[in-house]
């Protein structure tokens, strides 16, 4: 007993993570209605910078994290306005008329390619940029841990969890009640509503953008502070272990991914304790082929939300 019960815990600790990884990405489908592969890469080249900037000038780690966070933010602002703006004067096209239809199949096709090959760009710049497998990172790690009965805890790992929570439950509550999360929320589900009555909807998009951005940039800061490293597959594992935690929580839904994420790290827990390292990415597979196979009425699959849900 006492060792599902340490298997839930570790898994609750990792889910939390997860939740944080996948937050920016659900808010950036909720906003856009599109999916940014580039998610990953980005967050990954704005860790890079801060590992070279610490590396080099031995700026403190606070200092590292705040250029972690502004470089994502910056090379999200790149990402967007190749793959994801909207031109001038365009204004928000109804999606019920069949035109219209194919007209946004085909811009959600052309921005999921560009967004891929701006992916694969990154990830080449930023293994430029520190071109050895591992680099180090400027480190929160304790290495200290406690004890309570039998049962085990890393207290930095359950300060992250406990931050991905408090994160992810202040956006909910953002969108919910101030003035701001309720405009994002009009504009990104009924564009053309929010179109007519004046809101500026190509710039509301653009600030969802660059707090998606800015989220990622922070979840990459804040897992790498405790590994104490970071390699080229990191944007990759970031965009996977997020996309999953995203849709089993429904893209678009902020409380959602928390318990997607937390969902995740529990059964990847079990999945590692019977099956091992590989049962464990096994498991992570095999959830993300079930949510996208498991249809869910005729209105669609669960794994979709319409705009952004607190």
């Amino acid at each position: 007993m006492l060792d599902v019960l340490q298997l839930v815990l570790d898994g609750l600790l990792d889910g939390g993570v997860y939740a944080l990884l996948g937050l920016g990405l659900s808010l950036t489908f909720g906003c856009l209605r599109r999916l940014n592969l580039a998610y990953g890469a980005t967050a990954m080249l704005a860790a890079y910078l801060g590992a070279w900037l610490h590396a080099r000038y031995q700026i403190s780690v606070w200092l590292v994290a705040l250029a972690v966070v502004m470089s994502a933010i910056l090379i999200g602002y790149y990402v967007e306005q190749l793959c994801f703006a909207r031109r001038s004067g365009e204004a928000p096209h109804s999606l019920s008329a069949p035109d219209n239809h194919s007209l946004s199949n085909s811009r959600e096709m052309t921005a999921l390619a560009s967004s891929f090959a701006i992916w694969m760009q990154l990830e080449q710049l930023a293994v430029n940029l520190l071109p050895r497998h591992l680099n180090a990172f400027p480190s929160l790690s304790v290495g200290e841990i406690w004890e309570i009965g039998a049962l085990t805890i890393r207290p930095d790992r359950l300060v992250l969890t406990m931050l991905s929570v408090a994160v992810t439950l202040g956006m909910a509550l953002w969108l919910q009640r101030t003035r701001t999360g309720l405009s994002w929320r009009a504009a990104a589900d009924h564009r053309i509503a929010a179109h007519l009555a004046g809101m500026p909807v190509p710039w509301l998009q653009s600030v969802g953008f660059a707090v998606a951005c800015a989220l990622s940039g922070l979840a990459a800061f804040a897992v790498l502070s405790l590994e104490g490293q970071v390699t080229p597959m990191f944007g990759m594992w970031l965009l996977f272990k997020g996309l999953v935690a995203a849709m089993l929580g429904g893209l678009g839904s902020v409380r959602g991914v928390l318990r997607g994420g937390l969902l995740l790290g529990v059964v990847e827990s079990f999945a590692q304790s019977l099956l091992g390292a590989q049962g464990r990415e096994f498991a992570s597979y095999a959830l993300l082929l079930m949510v996208l196979v498991w249809p869910v009425g005729s209105q669609g699959r669960h794994w979709v939300s319409r705009g952004i849900r607190p």
